[in-house]
């Protein structure tokens, strides 16, 4: 089973951003996601960035996939979208279905990704028909739930086509809005941002009147409070996923490569947090921590 970096959610300096992908093209992961796929008003890398990012990570050894954007608002956004699908080099993860025609007409060979609503075997096999060479599930699909998707005959009969990836370290993006809460959360209008979400590269926490951290804010997007963790449901993924997602983190990103590496057979299992979660994989609350 592979190891995916997802695409980073939060808005990070430059400077930072390509520290980062310096680190990845030395760990152990096997294929890369690069994009900005929450906000067009966050500039600090461009496209001709992304691609720079690439083809260095291409270089290393890793596969490179292109990630559009999720919640797509103006002309400008469907531009810039265009311009990931047309490429010419790599493979794109469609975060929004407004990007598949573009996909198809160039014939790139593109991922689903999670933000897509696939929960039956019937919606899988359309985009499998469509193209879809990947897919990445959404986040509050429990093993059961999948295994049933997949052992239906209409998917079964198609599964060598596609593979399979799952979402298993990180906040879940749960919604995107057409208002930014970070922006809101300082007393900002969102024309008026001034790209505050830089000041918080992992989010800004929010709580309930009883202190429980229930929500993170990132700017349109808002995310889980606790970090869902799938590593020690690494072993029951064996033969039916055939790759974990690691969302980027600004501290620790490259031990939870490693920690998940060493736990691909169970053998160095960990004690979640209590800020940590696990629930949906296994047909429980989202925000459920279970053994």
């Amino acid at each position: 089973m592979q190891i995916a970096l997802g695409p980073i959610l939060y808005f990070w300096p430059k400077a930072k951003v390509k520290a980062f992908y310096r680190q990845v093209a030395e760990s152990d992961v096997d294929r890369v996601y690069l994009g900005e796929t929450v906000c067009s008003k966050r500039r600090e890398l461009n496209l001709d960035d992304y691609l720079t990012i690439a083809h260095e990570l291409r270089e290393a050894g890793k596969q490179v996939c292109l990630s559009t954007m999720t919640l797509l608002e103006a002309p400008a956004e469907l531009a810039q979208m265009a311009k990931y699908c047309n490429n010419g080099e790599f493979e794109v993860e469609a975060n929004d279905v407004g990007a598949i025609p573009y996909l198809r007409e160039h014939g790139v060979n593109f991922t689903v990704g999670s933000a897509v609503n696939i929960y039956n075997h019937e919606a899988l096999r359309r985009f499998v028909d469509m193209g879809m060479n990947h897919w990445v599930t959404p986040y509050e699909l429990s093993q059961q739930w999948l295994s049933d998707i997949l052992k239906q005959p209409q998917v079964s009969s198609v599964r060598n086509l596609f593979q399979t990836e799952v979402f298993a370290l990180g906040h879940m993006p749960l919604a995107w809005s057409g208002r930014c809460f970070t922006a809101r959360s300082e007393n900002r209008p969102k024309d008026q941002c001034e790209l505050c979400c830089i000041k918080y590269p992992q989010g800004r926490t929010v709580k309930s009147q009883d202190g429980k951290q229930v929500f993170v804010l990132n700017g349109i997007q808002t995310q889980s409070g606790t970090r869902y963790n799938l590593i020690n449901q690494l072993p029951s993924m064996q033969g039916l996923v055939d790759r974990v997602r690691i969302s980027p983190q600004p501290e620790g990103t490259f031990d939870w490569i490693e920690r998940f590496r060493a736990n691909m057979d169970g053998s160095q299992p960990l004690k979640l947090s209590d800020k940590e979660s696990n629930g949906y994989w296994l047909q429980l609350a989202g925000m459920v921590k279970a053994s």
